[in-house]
């Protein structure tokens, strides 16, 4: 996509106000005075939390704990458009390189390649050489993946396949990689297949899978916001932003101003012609309620910060900013739980790499494909903080099926302390010789969150907005609740691509959107994927000729 346009616009003059602090406001921030030239000194973000970030968080301590809401792999061909960003921004710990480059050199160091991808309930690692297709798996997934989107409409991924495909190493491990459910979009699931196609002959190992050097917050979103603060943009923390107000007129939406509260007192910012406004929709962590090691999170809703209010306000009586009912109205389909463990003691560390063969870092996410609460964990490169000391290791993990109930802890997850969810993983791992150990010298820290995945919920057309809707003189919307056409929510990706699209358009420059890679279009690609999907012991001589036979 390419924006030309011959008026020019006095970037001078022009004012920026963008709601929220997370990745799709810092990198629309970033864009505008990187790309477009417009003075920080113009730039004003609301957040209404006390740190920026959003859902990319990272915090605590050692003494306390750590906290990691969600994880996030990076993928080399399908971030472009976050390391884009990314490329200009000094790091934290080394200011003479950029994030970019701290990334990159990180990766060449840190290799992935998994040795215990999934895991059966006796604790035995299991072979995942192979997908575990059936022929009408095999078929279902091509059909899926031929169809155009109008047909798939509102079904569900059941809806597509056959009960087999969902007991298949494919669906174990795309399921927990990328974080679906059966009862999730078909249509979302089908982006997933087109936009991740190339890592199917990988999925085993996630030897594609990229990581920040610590945990995104430390690597990306702080070094970002301090980043803008030195450019000399300004952030109102603790302030929210409940409304914004329209011009009227039954041809264009134009905002003329932004409602708040800050320090409990209501102000109104006056948006001038020319200036722009950038707000995002929805929240992936509304609600979000952590644990400790005696005590269970709870259950909130969607009016628990985040941005769902202001949505759902300005969504009244006008249909092109989409439908946020559909996404935050179904908690028991969205909901699922993760956990993160500091540990004071190596024992723990020790074992893991004992058993799987990966030292930390190196390996990749390890799924309990049997465990009633479908539970995934992943030792990280350590240390994962920046202030987190050389002999504390942090480990991370997340549930599915929270309101199940626990193989050996005979509770449903989202009632569970950190002791409680600690002591499964520990028995899935078969480490009970050490779980008393463990347990003293460690703090595990449950986290709910209500609305993880409900970007992936089905729906219809015209319920997730346009960046720009239709109309739309200033005002962009971000986040993961848009609809950008090919890409994939549940990104950094999305989030960044949608801020430079909209600042791109709005300031009319003359650059280019960054390219979605399309695997699905390479040859090699193609056959690489297919030669996954037949792997079978009766089949491979044929394989490999007809392999050999098309790369001629």
């Amino acid at each position: 996509m390419r924006f030309n346009f011959d008026q020019t616009i006095d970037v001078e003059k022009t004012n920026a106000y963008l709601v929220g602090a997370g990745l799709g406001s810092l990198s629309a921030a970033i864009f505008l005075i990187r790309d477009g030239h417009v003075p920080g000194k113009n730039i004003h973000i609301f957040e209404e939390l006390n740190v920026t970030g959003g859902s990319m968080d990272g915090a605590g301590d050692a003494q306390h704990g750590y906290v990691l809401r969600g994880g996030r792999m990076f993928d080399e061909e399908a971030y472009a458009c976050t390391f884009n960003a990314m490329r200009d921004i000094p790091s934290l710990t080394d200011p003479k390189v950029t994030i970019l480059d701290e990334f990159n050199a990180f990766n060449k160091k840190i290799y992935i390649s998994g040795k215990a991808r999934l895991i059966d309930n006796e604790g035995n690692i299991l072979d995942t050489s192979s997908l575990g297709f059936s022929r009408a798996d095999r078929l279902a997934l091509m059909d899926i993946m031929v169809k155009p989107e109008d047909s798939l409409g509102t079904k569900t991924i059941k809806d597509c396949f056959p009960k087999s495909f969902f007991q298949t190493n494919f669906w174990f491990m795309w399921t927990t990689t990328f974080a679906f459910e059966p009862w999730h979009s078909a249509i979302e699931f089908k982006r997933y297949l087109h936009r991740f196609i190339h890592e199917l002959p990988r999925l085993n190992d996630l030897s594609g899978v990229r990581r920040t050097p610590y945990n995104q917050y430390d690597s990306m979103l702080l070094p970002m916001t301090k980043w803008l603060e030195s450019q000399g943009v300004s952030f109102e923390m603790n302030c929210r932003v409940t409304d914004l107000e329209f011009k009227p007129s039954e041809t264009e939406t134009t905002v003329t101003g932004i409602k708040c509260v800050k320090d409990g007192k209501e102000k109104k910012i006056e948006v001038g012609e020319g200036d722009l406004v950038f707000a995002t929709i929805g929240s992936l962590t509304a609600g979000a309620s952590v644990g400790s090691m005696t005590s269970a999170p709870k259950i909130n809703d969607k009016h628990v910060g985040g941005d769902w209010n202001l949505w759902e306000t300005i969504a009244k009586g006008r249909p092109e900013f989409g439908k946020p009912q559909v996404f935050n109205e179904r908690v028991n389909e969205s909901l699922w739980q993760s956990f993160t463990v500091t540990l004071k003691d190596p024992t723990m560390v020790k074992r893991i790499v004992e058993f799987t063969g990966n030292e930390p870092g190196t390996g990749t996410l390890m799924t309990f494909k049997e465990s009633g609460w479908f539970m995934s964990m992943v030792l990280v490169n350590q240390p994962h903080f920046i202030n987190q000391p050389d002999d504390v290791q942090v480990l991370w993990g997340y549930c599915l099926f929270p309101f199940n109930e626990g193989d050996f802890v005979k509770k449903r997850m989202v009632d569970c302390t950190g002791e409680e969810v600690l002591t499964e993983l520990l028995h899935h791992l078969k480490f009970d010789s050490d779980i008393d150990k463990i347990l003293k010298t460690s703090i595990c820290i449950p986290c709910i969150l209500p609305f993880t995945t409900a970007q992936f919920l089905t729906r219809a057309k015209g319920d997730r907005p346009a960046t720009i809707p239709e109309g739309s003189t200033n005002l962009a919307l971000l986040g993961q609740f848009c609809e950008i056409a090919d890409d994939v929510v549940f990104t950094m990706d999305y989030s960044v691509r949608g801020a430079q699209t909209a600042v791109y358009k709005f300031l009319k420059l003359n650059k280019k959107v960054t390219p979605i890679y399309k695997g699905q279009h390479d040859a090699r690609v193609l056959i690489n994927s297919a030669v996954s999907m037949l792997k079978d012991d009766n089949l491979r001589e044929e394989i490999g000729a007809l392999k050999a036979m098309l790369l001629k």
